[in-house]
């Protein structure tokens, strides 16, 4: 289908929570294709729709060769104690952090037949699925910063060419 663009940081969009997908039609079928594609290019480990200004919940992912998608997904569980990983995202160009992830996590939710999907995995798996469930809920992954650590980002992100467009 296509490859999106990707919303930036200040985009109302990437604040709203998302809504469930009700009905899997067409427009579902292309959300899906869709994000299959955006996630595809090069760097990325996942795109929620909200990312690509669909305000619907589902997002897509692009781990260690394992290209999938999640409908309506859910964050439910998370393992270990949160420890520090490098982290950064597509609406928040040119800059990382270091921020506090459970180092394993499972989601649930749907696929386009509406039969039940579960994904869960550690490391960048696990991060991936914490960083798109936060956005599809309206949450940047710079909202979870350590205070000092975000104020140096929210400097960082004004700095930025692509800030204030």
């Amino acid at each position: 289908m296509t490859v999106r663009p990707i919303r930036l940081f200040g985009d109302p969009v990437l604040r709203s929570r998302t809504d469930e997908i009700a009905t899997i039609d067409d427009g579902t079928r292309r959300l899906v294709a869709d994000l299959l594609d955006t996630v595809r290019e090069p760097g990325r480990a996942g795109v929620a729709a909200n990312q690509i200004g669909v305000g619907l919940r589902a997002f897509s992912y692009n781990v260690d060769g394992e290209v999938g998608y999640v409908l309506n997904p859910v964050l439910v569980e998370v393992r270990g104690e949160p420890e520090p990983v490098d982290e950064g995202c597509l609406s928040v160009p040119g800059v990382g952090f270091p921020r506090l992830r459970h180092p394993w996590a499972r989601v649930t939710g749907i696929d386009l037949d509406g039969a039940p999907v579960e994904l869960a995995g550690e490391g960048l798996l696990a991060q991936a699925l914490q960083h798109e469930t936060d956005h599809l809920d309206g949450r940047l992954y710079i909202e979870g910063l350590e205070p000092e650590v975000k104020r140096e980002a929210m400097r960082a992100i004004r700095r930025q060419e692509w800030f204030g467009r």
